[in-house]
């Protein structure tokens, strides 16, 4: 379990219908956990939310222009200050709970998450954690762009599901 850094604020909302599966302490773990993993030395949290498909799709469509349910979205910024895909500032996300403190949120698709942990052969435990970690690790300025980005940050993946799951965790593209 993260150790390595001072507690930093995690704010997790997980929708009614999804919290007699989704635990909030145990997101708040996996989310430390990317945190002390991606950026060992830093001190800001994140917000966590675990929604349906139509807000995944709804959000995809506003902020990324794409029709269509995605299993996790990263909104970077303190103040969730912001513009939409099309240019409109006026459908900003809203502004992410504890000001300064929070570096940005991380919104997973539950019902999505369920599909693919099927599609992957792994627990839907050890997909949402995959997301989790994956969402968190893009608000701290990793991604899979390029391939040298891409080993890297699943590496980071690995090595913070290791905590979670035993050193043979998977991290699979998310």
């Amino acid at each position: 379990m993260p150790t390595r850094a001072a507690r930093r604020p995690i704010d997790v909302h997980v929708f009614p219908s999804f919290r007699a599966a989704v635990k909030a302490p145990w997101l708040r773990k996996v989310a430390a956990e990317a945190l002390a993993t991606g950026d060992p030395g830093g001190a800001g949290g994140v917000s966590i939310a675990i929604a349906d498909d139509e807000t995944l799709r709804s959000l995809n469509e506003r902020f990324r222009g794409l029709d269509e349910v995605t299993d996790v979205l990263s909104f970077m910024g303190e103040s969730g200050e912001g513009e939409s895909a099309d240019g409109d500032p006026d459908a900003a996300f809203p502004p992410v709970p504890d000001g300064g403190a929070t570096i940005g949120e991380v919104v997973l698709s539950y019902p999505l998450a369920v599909r693919q942990a099927d599609e992957h052969d792994v627990t839907t435990e050890e997909e949402i954690a995959l997301l989790v970690v994956h969402g968190v690790l893009h608000l701290l300025g990793h991604d899979h762009e390029e391939p040298g980005d891409e080993a890297r940050m699943q590496r980071l993946e690995r090595q913070a599901l290791a905590g979670f799951f035993g050193a043979t965790a998977q991290a699979a593209g998310a």
